[in-house]
């Protein structure tokens, strides 16, 4: 394997096994480490250049996502879900969105909506920077927040698991051109939908706005699994 500083070019924030889960995530999503992959502890601290304490974390974080699988007495393993599983899993995460949405366009406060407002704007500033982790990030706040303004504790647990069990497909897919600004142009969407009241206008953009994700996510794997085959040629 090769070996990775983890620190270049990272927000300062960002902590070690944070780097390396996503590092990994993205390994794995392109193919580079393919299913039934044994991820070695040691072999991935010499790579990172760290000790295995942030590894073990980061393998943590990905046997909580459902991208790696620990065996007992035998360790982690890749572990994704088939492509059917995972649009089903988009689908549903739509309606769970949706449904917070809804909720939120109902019972959001004023301090509530300004808020996301301020959200949006953190992540119209992480979209200047060109940063798709970075952005993702801040998108990740946003979404969080709508499942909190729901106001429905249930409903948000649900909709914050499946959204961490998704996290990596939705990273990713912010990679594909000129997502990043489709994504928050779809943002601005709902905010002002919710701002206005309008429960009806909220459910469409949520649920076009996960549904884009699926497809998104299916073009850059396709697309980065073709340049990648190339590179190996």
């Amino acid at each position: 394997m090769r070996k990775e500083n983890t620190t270049a070019g990272v927000e300062p924030a960002v902590r070690p096994a944070m780097q390396i889960r996503e590092q990994i995530e993205q390994d794995i999503l392109l193919g580079e480490l393919p299913l039934g992959y044994r991820l070695d502890e040691q072999q991935l601290a010499d790579r990172f250049c760290v000790s295995r304490t942030p590894v073990r974390e980061a393998l943590q974080l990905l046997i909580a996502s459902g991208l790696v699988e620990h065996r007992p007495n035998r360790g982690a393993f890749v572990h994704t879900p088939s492509l059917t599983d995972l649009l089903e899993m988009f689908e549903v995460m739509a309606e769970l969105e949706a449904m917070c949405g809804r909720l939120a366009t109902r019972r959001a406060t004023q301090e509530d909506i300004q808020e996301l407002q301020a959200l949006g704007r953190d992540c119209e500033a992480a979209l200047k920077g060109g940063d798709s982790n970075h952005y993702y990030r801040e998108n990740e706040r946003l979404h969080q927040a709508l499942y909190r303004m729901s106001g429905n504790r249930f409903l948000a647990a649900q909709a914050s698991s499946l959204h961490h069990q998704l996290q990596a497909y939705r990273r990713l897919q912010l990679r594909v051109p000129y997502r990043m600004r489709q994504s928050m142009s779809e943002h601005e969407e709902i905010i002002v939908a919710i701002a206005a009241g309008d429960v009806g206008r909220v459910e469409v953009a949520i649920r076009q706005h996960i549904s884009i994700q699926g497809e998104r996510f299916n073009d850059l794997l396709s697309s980065q699994r073709q340049q990648n085959d190339k590179v190996r040629s």
